[in-house]
């Protein structure tokens, strides 16, 4: 891999995120390493920065690292890692070690972990934090829809520190 510009990145983001989706990958400083799969989020300039924006409900395990970690990796694989990345988006790694279970082989950038075979790789590191809120929808139809248990996601706007790509 190789390191480009966040401005050289020739994927869609509408495909990259909502269609192939990504791993949004954390790790503690102890060492242990949790991932999800994530098809909600984005990227953009936020105080003349180049930001990406992610979503993470607080029931999932990867909350508890990506709270735990100054940066983490969003990473994003070709399509022969669909299978992988549905295991990652339905299993918790509180109760097995989905890692493993799904073949993902982790490797190190900048003490952050994404996994071989990835086609593009950010290092991310958090800026702001949010929940998003009931009473703060303007569309009011979206909040029983989309939270009928309000499980509320937590919103991550990160600087894209360095982006990796084949």
């Amino acid at each position: 891999m190789r390191e480009i510009k966040p401005s050289e990145i020739q994927n869609n983001a509408f495909s990259l995120i909502g269609d192939d989706w990504m791993l949004i990958t954390a790790k503690k400083p102890d060492s242990s390493v949790n991932t999800m799969t994530a098809s909600w989020g984005g990227v953009g300039v936020l105080c003349n920065k180049n930001v990406c924006f992610v979503f993470i409900r607080p029931q999932r395990y990867t909350y508890e690292f990506t709270e735990a970690c100054e940066s983490f990796t969003l990473s994003f694989y070709p399509e022969d890692f669909r299978s992988a990345l549905t295991l990652c988006g339905r299993k918790s790694g509180r109760d097995l070690d989905k890692i493993k279970e799904a073949g993902l082989i982790p490797a190190e950038l900048d003490g952050t972990v994404y996994f071989e075979g990835a086609k593009l790789v950010m290092k991310v590191k958090k800026l702001y934090k949010t929940q998003l809120r009931k009473d703060e929808f303007i569309d009011i139809s979206l909040p029983d829809k989309v939270y009928p248990t309000n499980d509320y996601h937590y919103v991550y706007v990160c600087e894209i520190e360095k982006v990796m790509a084949e």
